[in-house]
């Protein structure tokens, strides 16, 4: 424990890293079971223990940068909630497409909700069984390894759980063969195998059959997904051969409504795009993020950018010096805003910031913060020096890494700085993709705000497109 506790000591250096988080991951890894330190999601971490979600992420991300964590980002699958791939950072994302056997579905992966972002404890700091993966229970290998962690699984009863939908299952040593006798139902049944990833489907319907049926199975890395085979229920022979180095765990699945109530269960956690845009990243890996060649796509990002109007003649009025203190004040001011609504500030361009956010509402608050912030500096000195211009829109774009650090690319991002260029002074301008937020659209009338539209023309956007003044 003398390194955990040299790692935890370095760890509280960190004078933004909440003590609170820092005690209870502390506890945890000292206390808690095996498999709650194994893919942690941060954000049940938080919600059970009642801390803040936005810090709690920030220390399990200082925890990693000092060495008490490994992060995972994994490949999900939306429809059963297994993790398809799982690298160690980004850059080793490479692949177009991924293919769950299990639900027989390709997807197109997305940063949004298809990339969840994990921790698990470093071998340094503590052992624990998923280490060795390949020693787990079958059970606790779907619990920690196959299943990501927002699927909602019971912590007690998984066991009992699974057997209401699972007929038979097996485990496999490298090179092993076995038989399996089961009695077909007139159900579709799925052998899955969740090392290897390979399912064979099997339609069972029709007349019960007397006769035993035989069916040959072998499982390696290259022949995971088999075309579906109809059988007549009754009882059934299954040889296995597992052709691999590992051992592989098949599984006798019934597709019945309890197995399909049991997958589509679901909690938050942290996805990849929430961490693109959590400032605590940014600043502890500004430059291990993305490969140059990498191109990721995010289906709905919020984009905020600023600018200071007359910042020129700010310059001219009150001297380079001053000029420069308000400038490097105002930044500062806005950096901190953005990181307290979970934002992250993508990169700075002359006087003008652009930002990001996970959701729409966040940049909102934030622009209303910034707006009154600006006004709160601006009586202090007693001068209109800083007005600050500020655009705001939501959509799609690619995540990319531009001039070694992440960034961002797509017409999305044309539009939010363009719409930026229409506000005025001490003016919040944003699209209908915004205001029509459910969220936004609350927070604006809790303030008593009422979005003034406009129906207006930007350069390089073939339609007109409607913006809203927020007074």
């Amino acid at each position: 424990m003398t390194e955990a506790q040299d790692l935890f000591s370095l760890l509280r250096q960190s004078t933004d890293v909440d003590p609170q988080a820092i005690d209870a991951i502390r506890q945890t890894i000292a206390e808690g079971k095996d498999r709650e330190l194994c893919r942690i999601n941060a954000l049940a971490f938080a919600s059970k223990r009642g801390l803040d979600e936005e810090r709690t992420i920030s220390a399990f991300l200082h925890a990693a940068r000092v060495g008490i964590f490994d992060i995972s980002w994994n490949v999900l699958c939306p429809g059963c909630g297994g993790v398809l791939d799982t690298n160690a950072t980004l850059k080793t994302m490479q692949k177009d497409e991924y293919t769950c056997a299990l639900c027989s579905q390709g997807y197109s992966p997305t940063l949004d909700e298809m990339v969840e972002v994990t921790f698990t404890v470093s071998p340094r700091v503590r052992r624990i069984a998923a280490h060795n993966p390949h020693e787990l229970p079958l059970v606790e290998y779907y619990r920690q390894i196959y299943w990501a962690s927002g699927a909602d699984l019971p912590d007690e009863d998984l066991a009992e759980k699974m057997e209401a939908f699972s007929l038979e299952d097996i485990e496999l040593a490298p090179g092993e063969k076995a038989v399996l006798h089961i009695q077909l139902p007139p159900q579709f049944i799925i052998v899955f195998e969740p090392v290897t990833h390979s399912a064979q489907f099997i339609d069972a319907k029709g007349e019960p059959a007397k006769e035993r049926r035989n069916l040959s199975l072998a499982f390696d890395r290259d022949h995971v997904q088999s075309q579906t085979l109809e059988m007549q229920p009754g009882p059934l022979r299954i040889s296995l051969e597992n052709r691999t180095d590992t051992r592989v765990l098949p599984t006798v699945f019934i597709a019945c409504p309890v197995l399909h109530d049991f997958l589509g269960k679901r909690r938050p956690f942290v996805t990849a795009k929430r961490l693109l845009t959590n400032q605590t990243f940014r600043d502890l890996y500004r430059t291990d993020t993305l490969d140059i060649n990498q191109r990721l796509k995010i289906t709905s990002l919020t984009f905020l950018f600023t600018d200071l109007r007359g910042s020129t003649e700010l310059y001219e009025r009150v001297g380079d010096l001053s000029a420069f203190d308000l400038v490097r004040e105002h930044f500062q001011v806005l950096h901190e805003i953005v990181a307290a609504e979970a934002g992250a500030v993508v990169k700075t361009i002359g006087d003008a910031v652009m930002a990001t956010f996970a959701t729409p509402d966040r940049a909102i608050a934030a622009a209303l913060r910034m707006r009154d912030a600006m006004r709160a500096l601006n009586d202090k000195s007693g001068r209109e020096d800083l007005l600050l211009k500020i655009g705001v829109h939501a959509g799609p774009c690619i995540a990319v890494s531009m001039n070694e650090r992440q960034d961002y690319f797509g017409q999305t991002v044309n539009i939010a700085s363009r719409v930026q260029n229409l506000a005025n002074a001490q003016a919040i301008f944003a699209t209908r993709a915004v205001v029509d937020d459910n969220l936004t659209a609350d927070l604006l009338h809790r303030n008593a705000l009422t979005p003034v539209p406009h129906e207006v023309s930007l350069r390089g956007i073939e339609r007109e497109i409607a913006v809203y003044k927020i007074p």
